[in-house]
């Protein structure tokens, strides 16, 4: 089966492991896609990728013209796209291209959508937002099947929201174990505290857990130290470079390869999964690639109660749950010892590892579910 994929960015750690879990499941895959970085993309995990020119975060206008353009060239796709069984678009924007040159070169094949993120922009209540979600659905009743990594995105959004009558695949945000089965750490070998220290790994992009990250560095005279690790958006953080000089105890180490991961979680005792980038929407219904990162290997996330993280953790009995970081945190460092963080680490490792990891059976499971949606 040939999927030809059209991604938001071909550098992003999602397309990577969506491009794995494709070929693992036995596709032939064809990449199109935006970059982010300024140099160009000829390939993502081995496969040769069609790069379709560069776009900006937080710069929907310059994004939306980019796909314009690409409209206009649709038929130079030709080649990737003709004799795709099916055609997968990452996100709205390339939904809107993936349609029409499946419409130009591949007119028998499927159209799925993957949304792993609801943007904010699809959920005001401005003209802009209402002509979005008019697209949107519009697209959606093209699609044989929708993609999404959190069952509140189809809860909250595209149920009540958007009226969705497409076939909903829900595939999470696990780690992808293709090849083999990761090893389990051991729930005792964590090093001991104080310092605690707190993982913030991922896309750095939210200005309240950066506030109150440093407060409470701050606030805790040596007891909390924070690790960052990833991308910082700094058009959202652009005094991040300032913040982190200023502040002993909150640390900033670059970006990291997912081969890197064991080695970053094995350094700290919590990950950081409180969002509030987009507070009361697509923050309080995602499903972190953290969560499943930091369960795999030991370490107990800190979430709140009230969003789908929470939840999550709540169902199997683990993390730090709160729903006042300000308030709860200090006091829980100032009292946590090493056997009640013993106990939540246990609690973190006891989580079944098909709750964490995808293997090649879920690969399998993805293929055979987008054949079915021919």
């Amino acid at each position: 089966m040939k999927v030809a994929y059209f991604v938001h960015d071909l550098e992003d750690a999602a397309v990577r492991r969506r491009v794995r879990m494709l070929r693992a499941g036995g596709c032939e895959v064809a990449v199109l896609g935006f970059r982010r970085a300024a140099a160009p993309v000829d390939q993502v995990e081995g496969v040769p990728a069609t790069d379709l020119g560069r776009t900006h975060n937080a710069r929907l206008a310059q994004r939306a013209a980019a796909v314009a353009v690409n409209l206009l060239k649709a038929g130079r796709l030709k080649a990737q796209v003709a004799g795709a069984d099916v055609v997968l678009a990452r996100n709205l924007e390339c939904l809107a291209l993936a349609a029409w040159a499946r419409e130009l070169h591949a007119p028998g094949a499927s159209l799925v959508y993957e949304c792993l993120d609801i943007h904010r922009t699809l959920l005001g209540a401005g003209f802009a937002s209402r002509s979005l979600r008019a697209v949107e659905r519009g697209l959606l009743a093209r699609c044989a099947q929708v993609i999404v990594s959190s069952p509140a995105f189809v809860e909250r959004y595209f149920a009540p929201r958007q009226d969705c009558r497409a076939p909903v695949l829900l595939i999470e945000n696990k780690v992808l174990a293709d090849v083999a089965a990761p090893a389990r750490p051991d729930p005792d070998a964590a090093s001991s505290g104080p310092p605690w220290r707190i993982g913030w790994f991922g896309m750095i992009r939210c200005r309240k857990s950066l506030d109150l990250l440093t407060r409470l560095v701050e606030r805790g005279d040596g007891l909390i130290e924070v690790v960052i690790r990833g991308r910082p958006s700094y058009d959202v953080l652009s005094d991040f470079d300032a913040v982190i000089a200023r502040t002993p105890g909150l640390r900033f180490g670059g970006p990291y390869r997912p081969e890197a991961l064991p080695d970053l979680y094995r350094g700290v005792h919590f990950t950081w999964a409180v969002d509030y980038f987009e507070e009361g929407l697509n923050s309080s219904w995602l499903l972190p690639n953290r969560l499943y990162e930091g369960g795999l290997n030991g370490v107990p996330a800190i979430a709140l109660d009230e969003v789908e993280t929470g939840r999550w953790l709540a169902r199997r009995g683990a993390g730090v749950l709160i729903s006042d970081p300000e308030r709860e945190l200090p006091a829980f460092f100032e009292g946590l010892t090493e056997p009640d963080y013993v106990r939540r680490r246990r609690a973190t490792c006891a989580i079944p590892l098909s709750d964490l990891v995808a293997d090649r059976a879920d690969c399998r499971r993805l293929a055979t579910s987008l054949g079915g949606a021919r």
